[in-house]
């Protein structure tokens, strides 16, 4: 029998087995590729989905802050190639893979976020618009770019040279960053509301597609493609496509050449300027993508690549925690709503203006029946007191006088046989138009057949 205290616990065990895949070096760094499944955008928060192929499949988490980092959209089903580490999730016990970088598999994620906005603008038909015709003798020249960089340079000092009579009004913005894009577009819609200008020339030097990235953001292609003025657009090098360049109305290959569209006759010098600046350019970028490797080494040291694993697990809790909040108040809503309707229904029955308005349907049914009632009695009671009359009259006194008949009465009686008369006694005979005084001479008691005796 083994002992008690041989025996682990669940959590004892879940977290020695996380410290086995937190220090095991194998699984600290792991570039993975598979296909994205269980995927649903959750809009500013950590994403949750899986990676699988022909025979396994492995959960994945994406923190928000490595999410945000990513150019292109992820979907269901989309094959990609991450970067990140194997860990376990002690309350659920499972291990996860948590990507900290991703990009399409075979593709640039810059590159796939740029086909996917062409794509849509096309189908709305943004670069199918008509496009402006440059005017050959322009007065007025808007250009947005750099103030420090070589692009307004060049074109002042081709437009200068070319055309000497054309007026070029710079509009600085940032052209690279996070911030470029609404600084790029702020100043489309500036020199569109000026309205007085007859070429707008936007644009910038060189470089890679992270560089470049602001001409192809979607603000900037809607402003471009809403302005009233003719625009060429001025992006890296001929070989470099930006949106801009496809929205607008003509495309330079290099700001030297946006310069040479906007303004009439060529010029060899600014030729050879232009040659200066590429090469310049190429040089400084050179010297830009040694300093960036030199930087992403050092980047990559543990210090600085992670240091919110502290915080991993707490994050977790927390999404579990808050989905967990939102079952229950929804549960408590939908409990609260049902007693509410029972008690509305409750209170409908007992409602005092209910049981008035019965009762008062009852008192007038029986106000109503009533009044029938006693009309009914009344007429029944009209109609014995018509028989009563009837009988009364036929039984009358005065019928019995009106055929010849009479009665005596004496101090108020009727006297009705010869025993209630006294010789030499008043008495008064009632007739039908009158009363006699009359006085007893004489009593004689008759008897009839059937033994009766009669006055």
């Amino acid at each position: 029998m083994v002992a008690t205290e041989e025996y682990l616990t669940v959590s004892e065990l879940t977290q020695y087995l996380k410290r086995k895949f937190d220090m095991d070096p194998y699984l600290g760094r792991i570039y993975l590729t598979g296909e994205i499944s269980n995927f649903r955008i959750r809009r500013n928060a950590h994403q949750y989905f899986s990676l699988k192929d022909e025979h396994a499949k492995i959960s994945a988490i994406m923190f928000r802050s490595a999410f945000a980092k990513i150019r292109f959209q992820p979907e269901e089903g989309m094959k990609v190639m991450v970067v990140g580490r194997i860990s376990l999730y002690p309350p659920s016990g499972s291990y996860q893979i948590y990507v900290e970088q991703m990009e399409p598999a075979g593709v640039g994620a810059l590159y796939q976020a740029y086909e996917q906005l062409k794509k849509k603008l096309a189908a709305e038909g943004v670069f199918s618009q008509p496009k402006q015709i440059l005017p050959h003798f322009p007065r007025k020249i808007a250009v947005i770019t750099s103030r420090s960089g070589a692009v307004i340079k060049d074109i002042m000092t081709t437009a200068h040279r070319r055309y000497p009579p054309a007026q070029l009004y710079l509009f600085p913005a940032q052209v690279q960053g996070d911030a470029a894009a609404a600084e790029l577009t702020e100043r489309i819609h500036q020199v569109d509301q000026i309205g007085n200008f007859d070429v707008l020339i936007i644009g910038r030097g060189g470089g890679s597609i992270e560089d470049l990235w602001p001409f192809n953001e979607e603000q900037v292609v809607r402003a471009l493609a809403a302005c009233s003025i003719p625009v060429i657009s001025s992006v890296g090098h001929e070989t470099d496509t930006t949106l801009t360049d496809l929205v607008a109305d003509v495309r330079a290959a290099t700001p030297t050449a946006a310069a040479e569209l906007a303004v009439p006759v060529l010029s060899d010098e600014l030729l050879k300027l232009k040659q200066q600046r590429l090469r310049l350019y190429q040089a400084f970028r050179a010297l830009l993508r040694a300093k960036n490797q030199q930087w992403q080494r050092l980047a990559q040291t543990p210090i600085f690549s992670q240091p919110g694993r502290l915080y991993e697990g707490y994050y977790q809790k927390l999404d579990l925690l808050t989905r967990r909040l939102q079952q229950a108040w929804q549960q408590q809503l939908l409990t609260k709503e049902r007693q509410t309707v029972l008690l509305n229904q409750r209170l409908n029955r007992l409602n005092p203006l209910e049981q008035v308005h019965l009762q008062q349907r009852q008192l007038n049914y029986l106000q109503a029946n009533l009044h029938k009632n006693a009309i009914n009695y009344l007429h029944s009671q009209q109609r014995r007191l018509a028989e009563s009359v009837i009988q009364l009259d036929a039984l009358s006194p005065l019928k019995v006088l009106a055929r010849g008949y009479g009665f005596a009465t004496s101090e108020g009686k009727v006297l009705k046989q010869t025993a209630n008369f006294e010789v030499d006694k008043n008495f008064v005979y009632h007739v039908t138009d009158g009363q006699i005084t009359a006085k007893t001479l004489k009593i004689r008691k008759d008897v009839t057949d059937d033994g009766k005796t009669n006055l």
